[in-house]
């Protein structure tokens, strides 16, 4: 289930956790920094499931401690990727006191968030399991997570679509606006861009899609169509042109995705697994401690 999920390197991953730890400890954690005045206070924790779910992010959870406190041993008993259950630990940590109590929160923001994405994602991805559609996110991530926002959807099964505006061409409907055609968008970019960038359209009509398959779209995404549409344009680019990828867009549901799936589609892409997915709630309790020599 995880094996999309690829977590960016540290030299991209730490800046960001660091900001993160910054923007909650501030000028310093009163409670604990006034709690803690014993030097090399250790201790013991354990991470507890209060909900069933995928678990993601605990890599990342892990590194938040680390940064902390190098000492810090975070282990995961539930991998990225599996399910976990009310009650269940999932991970147990044993370290710095201070360590432990600064870093939780933040830790556990990011594991309950990505764990949620990652849930909501696996159900739309059982949904259209034993077919052919791959299930896809998209680019509506909360700003400064989105590699870790795509990660998530990825443990949950589906595939990344493009990570941002340079990672492949999408003429979506303000750009054939702007441009004055389909046609006319894809000859203009096709001049500029550099190989081997994909050009996908997006399309609201059959005349449009007749319109990216002359002038050789790589994909063609197929906007809030009527399935019984939708159905007619994957045939009409299936006849003419087998090598086109197809994307479905728009108006997928939990109760739409199979029905879409079933027109022929190659990818159905929805934001919803990262908008629309709840938190799973996850909680950390200190176990005991001890103090180092």
């Amino acid at each position: 289930m995880s094996k999309f999920g690829v977590l960016p390197p540290r030299v991209v991953l730490d800046p960001l956790l660091r900001g993160w730890l910054v923007e909650d400890i501030g000028r310093g954690d009163r409670t604990t920094q006034s709690l803690l005045w014993e030097h090399g206070t250790r201790g013991r924790a354990t991470w507890l499931a209060k909900a069933s779910g995928i678990i993601a992010g605990l890599p990342v959870a892990a590194r938040v401690f680390e940064l902390l406190n190098e000492k810090v041993n975070f282990v995961a008993l539930v991998p990225d990727g599996e399910k976990c259950e009310p009650g269940q630990v999932i991970a147990e940590i044993d370290g710095s006191l201070d360590a432990l109590l600064m870093g939780e929160r933040v830790a556990l923001n990011l594991a309950m968030g990505l764990s949620g994405i990652a849930t909501l994602t696996h159900i739309y991805v059982e949904q259209i399991a034993d077919l052919p559609a791959q299930f896809v996110d998209t680019r509506k991530t909360t700003p400064g997570l989105r590699l870790l926002e795509k990660y998530a959807s990825a443990v949950g099964g589906a595939i990344n679509h493009r990570m941002g505006l340079d990672d492949a061409v999408m003429i979506k409907d303000n750009h054939i606006a702007a441009a004055g055609g389909i046609g006319e968008a894809i000859t203009r970019i096709r001049s500029q861009i550099p190989y081997p960038l994909t050009i996908e359209v997006e399309t609201e009509t059959l005349e449009q899609v007749t319109a990216a398959l002359e002038h050789q779209a790589d994909i063609i995404m197929l906007d809030n169509m009527p399935v019984q549409m939708m159905g007619q344009a994957v045939q009409l680019i299936r006849q003419q042109n087998t090598r086109v990828k197809i994307e479905a867009s728009g108006n997928v549901t939990l109760e739409t995705i199979r029905t879409i799936a079933e027109t022929g589609v190659d990818y159905i892409s929805s934001s919803a697994p990262i908008t629309q997915s709840k938190w799973l709630d996850l909680s950390m309790k200190i176990s005991g401690k001890s103090i180092a020599r």
